[in-house]
């Protein structure tokens, strides 16, 4: 390639054809134009007479240039000239190997990346190179292949969520093909000691020359926990003068949509790589965070995961004594409060004032009887996931409690009195514990003879036993036994709380146990020890720009690689779940430093960004087509042969048609529709194809339209007919969708919209309009067809509409919800399993958010048609029966509308004393 300043040329030999230039402008200038013609009848005249002195006249000058350009034009275009061409250094002529890192630290500036691959890429193609593509992230056997080839597929390359290992840049050396080539590095800039080797390895076969970003990068470390304060630090690697960024809590509100629950300036002083910042926030906002993340940085580095060591957990303590005066060793909550006040909110009081706050846990210290009150609640806690935590002691082993038959709040039944060994008066020697099962929480940490047990309460022996116990003694004798209650557990501990039966509460093997039973958070992460021998299951992972991604496919890791494996493919950051309690593992650990790369100085470093390459062939010979069209013109023009304005116009329009056009503007149609739909209430329906049934869906919301108008506040505009596939949704509160079986299924695009809608707030109506022929279900086409157009769409569970759903009270008071037709089936959001009808009232407080789906099947569009003069467009039921029947269709359609644009809020209670004074209470 030829280069002159920062223009090159690809075919600089054709540039000699600007030599020829010369020789055609003489050419050119001894060739006269063509004469004029003119018609004068008297040039008879001249007939016959010889003019022996000839003069021809000449092209004038300004015509000869504009060839002339042209030309040059055609012979520059072709020459290949291409703006800011490589340099020398970078042009080459044998095989390529591009070598990109593809971790967490390039996602940042992943756009500029791809752009000098890009331009890499196409460099390669001109001069004929063959390339081959190395992921270190990656690593596979690289093929040379054509440029075109790997640019096809170049917007599937993208970061991982971690850095190269030492085994990946082994397999990296060890895959590099033979022969010469040389070498493009797109390096991350992070410094790495395996890095060398695959330097001297890759020098070994040709140059190596490198791409690093000069910007800075940022890293977030774990979220800590201290003093009652969320510790966020953040780490960066160059610019070392003052900054200031933010960092952002990500979460869920209590509606259970995407929010952002905190903001918090952190600064990073000159010259230091670490900034830190504390939030100050309640336990019930910290267990709805999922992520902290460093505002503006799209890296898997600058996002903090939070696990359950953010989280402290409420334990409640209750003991079955009174502490004696003097003697707090012998407290049987003494022992428990040192292990869990570092790491947990210790509630104190009675199960009546405890039960009302949900703590996490409830410890129950040698306690025996319980009141049936007590214990039903109790029971009831532990079902909708309460944990309860039992230790023996002398109480427990002197009462009747679980000796018959299994109380429903102890995992098995008792023997009665116990087992006391090492005593004076016993026979044998205190007991040890035996190895944890594989099944056990506890299985992987290690068992020691320092815990030993000289009492305890012995279990009955029955078939469900031996799945229960969870730990025990050298002789089988169970230890710690487990049953699960619903969605909770009960765990009985059968040895005291304090050190009366056994050393266990001595030794730091009790707060593992705590520690794997979930009853503390640690704050510290764990090592491979203290996970030894469990199993977690990925439940969300990161990619390489910082986003979680659902890892349902993913095979759990052990606790020993969760702990201390180096990321990779198989061990991704991430959010991981286990048998109680759940762990992250974060891109950057607490101890994690970063540091950037310093490169030989023989090895040539360069910056992402560069003035990109142009080529302007395709510029210069449109140019050069454009001053021949006027070349044509001109030379028409001169002879006397262009003889109306009209020609010229049309010469000049051919010449612009010749120039490429910019794609058209936005359609003025979208804005249109968008102002429309947002000016007013407007409420849409589902077009099907069919256009008899979307007219009638047209003319049903069009009626419902005006019985609003005329009987509530809202003013609704004319109802609009929308095209899933092209049409904006988020405009529209209630979305009326008309079901046939023959109507086509929308697209994946489709259906993503359609559940952006449900999340954000929107309403679909679903009708069968078959309620005549079947109820709600698969016994029709319509029903099944119902079924296979809802399949893709995020529908929560549902229910019959209850009688004290808010649908029948928003503004009519309800019981049925006909249409053309009057089936009582009606299917709307479930109610949550907490909601209880509380003694007194007419109906439960549902105050939660609007049903996003209602299915029926009564063809309410039909019952509400009206025309312009608002005359019924088709029959409902016989007589005044069906007009009240059109009616309450028309009551249950203002309900529905109210309900979307005012939420749920006659269930708040102060609707109370009106709602019965209506209902005659």
């Amino acid at each position: 390639m030829l280069t002159l300043g920062s223009l090159g040329f690809t075919a600089p030999w054709l540039l000699l054809g600007l030599l020829a230039l010369p020789i055609l402008w003489l050419i050119l200038r001894a060739v006269p134009p063509a004469p004029v013609r003119r018609l004068f009848p008297g040039v008879i005249l001249l007939l016959g007479l010889k003019d022996d002195e000839q003069v021809s006249d000449r092209t004038p000058w300004w015509l000869l240039l504009l060839r002339m350009l042209a030309v040059a034009g055609v012979i520059i275009g072709l020459a290949g000239p291409v703006l800011n061409p490589e340099t020398e250094e970078e042009a080459g002529t044998g095989p390529l190997l591009i070598v990109i890192d593809a971790s967490w630290a390039s996602a940042a500036d992943w756009s500029a990346r791809q752009d000098a691959l890009d331009a890499a890429l196409a460099q390669a193609t001109r001069e004929s190179r063959p390339v081959a593509l190395l992921r270190l992230t990656a690593p596979e056997q690289p093929e040379f292949q054509s440029a075109d080839a790997i640019r096809a597929r170049l917007t599937g390359i993208l970061p991982a969520a971690w850095e190269p290992t030492d085994t990946d840049m082994a397999r990296s050396a060890d895959f590099l093909p033979d022969g010469p080539f040389d070498t493009l590095w797109l390096s991350d800039g992070l410094a790495r000691a395996s890095r060398n080797a695959v330097l001297s390895a890759l020098e070994g076969h040709g140059a190596v020359r490198v791409i690093e970003s000069p910007r800075s990068l940022m890293a977030m470390h774990p979220a800590e926990f201290d003093a009652g304060n969320v510790v966020l630090t953040a780490q960066r690697l160059g610019g070392m003068g003052e900054r200031t960024i933010s960092v952002v809590a990500h979460g869920v509100d209590p509606s259970g949509s995407p929010a952002v629950l905190a903001r918090v300036p952190a600064t990073f002083p000159v010259d230091s790589a670490q900034a830190s910042v504390e939030l100050s926030l309640p336990s019930e906002l910290r267990a709805r965070i999922n992520r902290f993340e460093i505002e503006g940085q799209r890296s898997a580095g600058a996002v903090s995961l939070p696990d359950d060591s953010l989280r402290r957990r409420e334990v409640a303590l209750i003991a079955g004594r009174e502490d004696r005066e003097g003697l707090e060793l012998l407290s049987p909550l003494h022992y428990l409060t040192k292990a869990l006040a570092p790491t947990a909110d210790l509630l104190d009081g009675s199960l009546a004032e405890i039960l009302p706050a949900n703590p996490d846990v409830i410890v129950l210290a040698d306690v025996a009887t319980l009141s049936e009150a007590e214990e039903a609640g109790l029971l009831d806690w532990v079902e909708k996931g309460g944990m309860l935590l039992r230790f023996a002691g002398p109480r427990l082993a002197a009462s009747d409690i679980s000796r018959a038959e299994e109380n429903p709040l102890m995992p098995v039944r008792l023997r009665v009195g116990g087992r006391t060994v090492g005593g004076a008066m016993s026979w044998g020697e205190p007991k040890e514990l035996a190895e944890f099962p594989q099944d056990s929480p506890f299985f992987g940490l290690p068992v020691t003879g320092e815990v030993t047990v000289s009492a305890q309460v012995m279990a009955q022996p029955d078939p469900t036993l031996a799945d229960r116990v969870i730990a025990s003694l050298s002789d089988g004798t169970p230890l710690v036994t487990r049953k699960r209650i619903g969605a909770g557990q009960v765990v009985l501990v059968h040895v005291t709380a304090n050190a009366e039966w056994s050393s266990l509460p001595l030794s730091g093997l009790f707060v593992q146990m705590l520690e794997r039973l979930s009853v503390s958070s640690a704050n510290e992460a764990p090592n491979a020890e203290d996970l030894a021998g469990t199993i977690w299951q990925p439940v969300s992972v990161l990619n390489g720009f910082g986003e979680l991604e659902k890892a349902d496919t993913l095979p759990g890791v052990t606790g020993e690689d969760l702990a201390a494996a180096p990321l990779g493919s198989e061990l991704q950051p991430g959010l991981y779940q286990g048998e109680d309690r759940s762990l992250a593992r974060n891109v950057i650990g607490a101890d994690t430093q970063l540091a950037a790369m310093d490169w030989p100085a023989r090895i040539a470093v360069t910056g992402l960004e560069r003035p990109q390459e142009t080529p302007l062939s395709g510029y210069l010979l449109g140019l050069a087509t454009l001053l021949l069209v006027a070349d044509v013109i001109a030379s028409l023009a001169l002879s006397g042969r262009l003889r109306s304005a009209g020609t010229t116009v049309a010469g000049i329009g051919l010449a612009l048609m010749l120039v490429p056009q910019d794609a058209p503007a936005q359609s003025a149609s979208e804005e249109a529709f968008a102002i429309r739909a947002a000016s007013e209430v407007t409420l849409a329906h589902v077009l099907t194809g069919d256009s008899a049934l979307d007219d009638m869906a047209q003319a049903g919301l069009l009626g419902l339209s005006e019985t609003l108008f005329f009987r509530t506040s809202v003013e609704p505009a004319e109802p609009i007919g929308v095209n899933l596939e092209t049409d904006e949704l988020a405009f529209f509160p209630l979305l009326y969708w008309p079901v046939t079986p023959d109507q086509p299924t929308p697209s994946d695009e489709a259906y993503a919209k359609l559940n952006a809608y449900l999340r954000s707030g929107g309403m679909i109506l679903f009708d069968t309009r078959d309620a005549d022929v079947a109820r709600f279900g698969a016994s029709s086409p319509n029903g099944r067809k119902l079924q296979a157009l809802a399949a893709p769409l995020d529908i929560p569970p549902l229910e019959p509409i209850p009688a004290d759903h808010v649908l029948t009270r928003t503004f009519y008071l309800l019981q049925d919800f006909p249409g053309r037709y009057n089936v009582r089936d009606v299917w709307v959001e479930a109610a949550p399993p907490d909601a209880e009808l509380v003694e007194g009232m007419p109906f439960r407080n549902l105050n939660d958010n609007v049903t996003p789906v209602v299915i029926g099947g009564n063809d309410w569009a039909a019952a509400w048609a009206m025309d312009n003069r608002g005359t019924p467009l088709f029959p409902v039921g016989r007589g005044f029966a069906g007009e009240r029947q059109r009616e309450l269709a028309y009551r249950f359609g203002v309900n529905l509308v109210m309900h979307v644009l005012t939420g749920n809020y006659k269930s708040d209670q102060v609707h109370v004393p009106a709602l019965l004074d209506r209902l005659g209470q």
